[in-house]
């Protein structure tokens, strides 16, 4: 019996080591990071949404980059250029050979949000840090107010990839089951529901409430832990396959703008190696949208009852 346990315990630490090997490829811990900020391969970009954070301090050595102006474009509703952002990441310091770190506040939506970006233009080697800005902050490692400008990168994009992101007509298919694609609303069950249009504060609202027709609702913080590091990748499998999402079918995940659903994206995409594209019209887009179907459980009309 005492060899049956640990033959268990020794298969369950192998298992533990395989499943952070996996995520390794596309997370990179607190204490890793700190170890290798002085690697010249390795760029560190902050992506927050709340203004002068980064100025108040940040990582050592990371770049700023603005969501609302420098990973959107800033006259058409859509996300930035190919070739503006190439000229961003070249201004970071980013080169053919470099790791990037990604990371941010608010959770890592928004850095979340950076790397579906990344992924869209073909970047290689790009990491989110486990746990984000909240976790560094929380562990009290080095911040610093000092902006350094790094030497210019040599990066190429060459390619777009358009399976990553999901447009109106693709959602409005996948609810009229016109393509078998599973549907992941990631929002609050409130909002899932109708009984909210947004969260409190939010200004970007939809005419109606509701969720797309089909769509089952994971709320994004069912994949981290109480330190806003992702769960083991077997435990995430467990949670999505519960809701139906098994990675058999293509997926499309959506929230409100796209930014929490880039976070969902990058747990089912980059984790569990799922097909799946980001809605970053989401419900804000398709809300508002004339002669697409809406489901309400709440029972809310135009903001009424």
């Amino acid at each position: 019996m005492k060899i049956f346990r640990a033959l268990l315990a020794t298969a369950a630490l192998l298992a533990s080591q395989s499943v952070f090997a996996a995520a390794s490829d596309f997370l990179v811990s607190t204490d890793w990071l700190e170890k290798n900020l002085n690697d010249p391969k390795v760029r560190v970009i902050e992506v927050s949404v709340n203004p002068g954070v980064y100025e108040r301090g940040h990582i050592p050595g990371a770049v700023n980059f603005a969501w609302h102006t420098d990973l959107v474009d800033p006259v058409r509703r859509d996300i930035v250029g190919k070739d503006r952002f190439q000229q961003l990441l070249r201004d970071a310091g980013v080169s053919k050979d470099s790791t990037v770190i990604l990371y941010g506040d608010t959770n890592n939506w928004f850095a979340a949000w950076g790397a579906w970006v990344f992924d869209i233009y073909g970047v290689e080697n790009v990491k989110l840090l486990d746990g984000g800005r909240n976790k560094w902050e929380a562990e009290k490692r080095p911040l610093s107010a000092l902006v350094k400008v790094p030497a210019p990168g040599n990066i190429e994009i060459t390619k777009v990839n358009g399976h990553l992101r999901a447009y109106l007509k693709d959602v409005v298919a996948a609810a009229e089951k016109k393509a078998d694609v599973a549907l992941v609303d990631i929002r609050s069950p409130d909002e899932y529901q109708g009984k909210v249009f947004a969260p409190a504060g939010v200004q970007e609202l939809s005419i109606r409430a509701g969720h797309v027709p089909g769509a089952v609702n994971v709320p994004w913080g069912e994949a981290v832990a109480a330190d806003g590091t992702f769960k083991p990748v077997e435990e995430l499998r467990k949670i999505y396959a519960a809701k139906g999402i098994d990675g058999s079918k293509p997926i499309i995940t959506y929230c409100r703008i796209g930014e929490r659903s880039s976070h969902t994206w990058f747990a089912l995409s980059k984790l569990l190696g799922y097909q799946v594209a980001n809605s970053d019209g989401s419900w804000t887009e398709y809300g508002n949208a004339v002669g697409v179907p809406v489901t309400n459980l709440a029972g809310t009309v135009w903001g009424g009852k």
